[in-house]
């Protein structure tokens, strides 16, 4: 099986040194980005060596799309997505050989920083078609661009009639270099969904008209449906920062991410002593109840409240009790010793000894993308280089 190499912090300029822990802070965002790049080259494995974006828009799901897309390309990545033209701007100072495909597209007015940066528009329009090729004509070279194809969605993309409207007249793609055809699955998580087979199918059939334009398809999800659905080009995210690609199967993808929050105080609690607002929760019996540095104006959100996910500590898994506030959380601490979980201490909250991030999304009624990209500005985000994440 093949192996990856963990990626070494002092080996590529823009790699991020690991950070020290910054004093009063409440919570913290351990990224691996072994783990990430691990998960690159598990995708790649499983698609038959074939080549592997990556989707960083969203800040890289809120890991840091700076540090996370150097990473990559260390370990050979060479195309990345964003959905803005901001983030592409962004994005360039750390992947400068890079391209960088921006999925909103070319909006009026953007243009020149379009170009300026070197970003190539994903093209779902024909309004946006004809900017970028009035931006070709004044310029008097061929732009860089991709045609985004609507299969099924009806989000993004040109329709089945606007495709072959300019398909038939070569004319009307005139000016614009085309680097990639590209069509995005609905329903990639449920494997046997029908709407997946038939969206290949008319992507098929669509590309035909432009043959020798590398096609993608495969999202996360998608990459993990098989070589049909593969084409020239994976693109995958949530898959990239440890999101399993399917609910019902074991998630065969490294975790990227532990949050951890500081415990602000410990106590021992007498039985039917109510917790938190509203007393939602009231201790069963003689407990001891921490409560962390943590809460719903962090991106935690309030539905995981009263028993419903575990945070950890020190191989114990501590139920989280009682309402989620603004600032705080209170856990369960009465399976540790006496004197084992002290103030200052940090407990994690998502992965490492709590629950993963998608059991933390199962529990809120969400998914574990929402998770992610919701986890709020007030952490100190850690990215490390752990040698775990090398896949064997």
């Amino acid at each position: 099986m093949n192996q990856i190499a963990p990626i070494r912090p002092d080996a590529a300029r823009n790699l991020p040194q690991p950070a020290a822990l910054r004093a009063g802070i409440g919570a913290v965002l351990d990224i691996d980005l072994d783990a990430i790049a691990a998960n690159r080259a598990k995708l790649i494995e499983v698609a038959g060596g074939l080549d592997c974006a990556a989707v960083v828009k969203a800040d890289a799901y809120g890991l840091g799309a700076e540090a996370v897309a150097a990473a990559l390309a260390r370990a050979g990545c060479d195309k990345f997505f964003v959905a803005h033209i901001d983030e592409g701007i962004a994005l360039r100072a750390a992947v400068p050989t890079a391209s960088i495909f921006v999925l909103h597209g070319v909006v009026p007015g953007a243009e020149g920083a379009m170009c300026a940066y070197g970003l190539i528009p994903v093209l779902s329009t024909p309004a946006q078609i004809e900017i970028w090729r009035e931006r070709a004509a004044r310029r008097g070279k061929n732009l860089p661009a991709a045609l985004h194809l609507d299969t099924g969605m009806a989000r993004l993309g040109l329709s089945e009639h606007e495709f072959y409207a300019l398909a038939n007249d070569p004319s009307n793609l005139a000016g614009l270099d085309l680097r990639l055809v590209l069509s995005h699955l609905a329903a990639a998580e449920e494997k046997d969904n029908p709407s997946n087979a038939r969206q290949r199918e008319k992507f098929e059939d669509l590309r035909k008209r432009l043959p020798k334009i590398p096609a993608s398809l495969a999202n996360s999800s998608g990459v993990f449906l098989g070589r049909a659905y593969h084409f020239d080009l994976l693109r995958p995210g949530a898959a990239l920062y440890g999101i399993a690609p399917r609910a019902d199967e074991p998630n065969p993808l490294a975790q990227v991410v532990k949050l951890s929050a500081r415990v602000l105080r410990v106590d021992d609690l007498p039985a039917k002593t109510p917790v938190g607002y509203n007393g939602r929760y009231v201790t069963p019996a003689p407990s001891r109840i921490a409560t962390l540095s943590l809460g719903y104006a962090d991106g935690f959100c309030r539905a995981l409240g009263n028993s419903r996910v575990n945070a950890g500590f020190a191989g114990q898994k501590l139920p989280i009790v009682g309402n989620v506030s603004m600032d705080m959380i209170t856990v369960d601490a009465s399976s540790l010793p006496p004197g084992r979980l002290r103030e200052g201490d940090f407990v994690d909250v998502i992965g490492g000894d709590a629950d993963s991030v998608d059991r933390i999304a199962q529990a809120a009624g969400t998914i574990g993308y929402e998770i992610l990209t919701a986890l709020g500005a007030r952490f100190q985000r850690r990215h490390s280089f752990s040698n775990e994440g090398r896949l064997a």
